[in-house]
C-alpha cells in the first residue's frame, strides 16, 4: 500500500498527488513511468512520474480523469492508500550531448514534459520550454517550468493566456530565427506531436515524442501499446515511450487510440448507473 502524503488540484479534472515510494524514487529518471492499481479490482494505470525526491522517497504524479479509473483516483484523498504502484518502467531519456533544447507540452501532457524539462536543465543545457492549453485555467506548472527554463513560453487556444494561438506557432517561430536547437521534445495529444514532427522534419532538427497515451498493461504483454517506428513494429510500455518522432506512424497510433472507445464509454455507463 502506498500513501498519499498531498492532493493538488492543479486545473479542472487534473490532478497532482505525492506518494510515499522509496524505492521508486530511488530509482527513477525524466522519462519513466509507474503502473498503479486504485484497489484490489481497479485496472493498471499507466502513469509518468511527475517529479521524484530521492531524500525522501516522494514521487509526484498527475493525471487527467478522463476514464472511470482516473475518476475514482481522483477521489482520492490524502492519508488514503493505493493499493499497487509498480515501476519505474520505461527507459528513461538520455540528456547528455545537448546544449540547446525546446521542449513542449500540451494539455496535461506538460504533466509530463516537468521531469524532462528539470533533467535537462539541471544537465546545463539552455533550456526552452513551451506550454500550451485550451484556455487560461488549464495551463499548468507554470511555476515549476520557469524555475527550471532559461526561457518560457505559454500558448492558449482561446488567447486568454500567453499567445493566442498553439504551442507549434512558438516553434516555428523560434525554428526561424534560431538555427542551433540541437533537440525538441513533444509531449501531449498525439496530433501535436504530429505536427511537431512534421515541422522538425523539415529543418532537420531531431525530436522525440512520448507516446504514453496509448499503453494500457505496461509491461508489453498486453500488445495494445503497438506502434510502428521505423517501419519495425515496437511497444510503447517496453521500447519506449520516447521515440524518434520522424519514425513514428502518426497515422496508424491515432486509428489505435480510438480502439478501446466503446469499452471504456460501457464502463463509464455502467459506473454512472451503480453510483444512481
Amino acid at each position: 500500500m502506498y500513501e498519499i502524503l498531498e492532493k493538488e488540484v492543479l486545473a479542472p479534472t487534473i490532478t497532482k498527488l505525492k506518494v510515499k515510494a522509496p524505492m521508486i524514487a530511488e530509482k527513477t529518471k525524466p522519462g519513466n513511468f509507474i503502473i498503479l492499481r486504485v484497489d484490489e479490482k481497479g485496472e493498471r494505470i499507466p502513469l509518468t512520474v511527475a517529479d521524484y525526491d530521492r531524500e525522501t522517497g516522494v514521487i509526484s504524479i498527475i493525471f487527467q480523469e478522463v476514464g472511470y479509473s482516473t475518476k475514482l483516483l481522483g477521489k482520492m484523498d490524502k492519508g488514503d492508500q493505493i493499493q499497487d504502484i509498480v515501476g519505474p518502467l520505461g527507459h528513461h531519456i538520455d540528456l547528455e550531448g545537448y546544449e540547446k533544447v525546446v521542449l513542449l507540452g500540451g494539455g496535461s501532457g506538460t504533466a509530463l514534459l516537468y521531469p524532462k524539462v528539470r533533467g535537462f536543465y539541471e544537465q546545463g543545457a539552455e533550456v526552452i520550454s513551451i506550454t500550451g492549453a485550451r484556455t487560461k485555467n488549464l495551463i499548468i506548472l507554470e511555476e515549476e517550468l520557469e524555475k527550471y527554463s532559461d526561457r518560457l513560453f505559454i500558448a492558449t487556444d482561446d488567447g486568454s493566456y500567453g499567445h493566442h494561438g498553439y504551442v507549434t506557432d512558438i516553434l516555428k517561430d523560434l525554428m526561424e530565427k534560431e538555427d542551433d536547437i540541437d533537440l525538441v521534445v513533444a509531449i501531449g495529444p498525439v496530433p501535436m506531436m504530429k505536427a511537431v514532427a512534421d515541422m522538425t522534419k523539415e529543418y532537420g532538427i531531431k525530436t522525440i515524442v512520448s507516446l504514453n497515451t496509448i499503453m494500457v498493461d505496461g509491461t508489453g504483454m498486453c500488445g495494445a501499446c503497438r506502434v510502428t517506428v521505423g517501419g519495425e513494429r515496437k511497444f510503447t510500455c517496453v521500447d519506449g515511450p520516447a521515440f524518434d518522432a520522424h519514425q513514428v506512424d502518426f497515422e496508424e497510433l491515432m486509428n489505435r487510440l480510438n480502439f478501446y472507445q466503446n469499452e471504456e464509454d460501457l464502463v463509464h455507463d455502467t459506473a454512472v448507473e451503480e453510483d444512481k
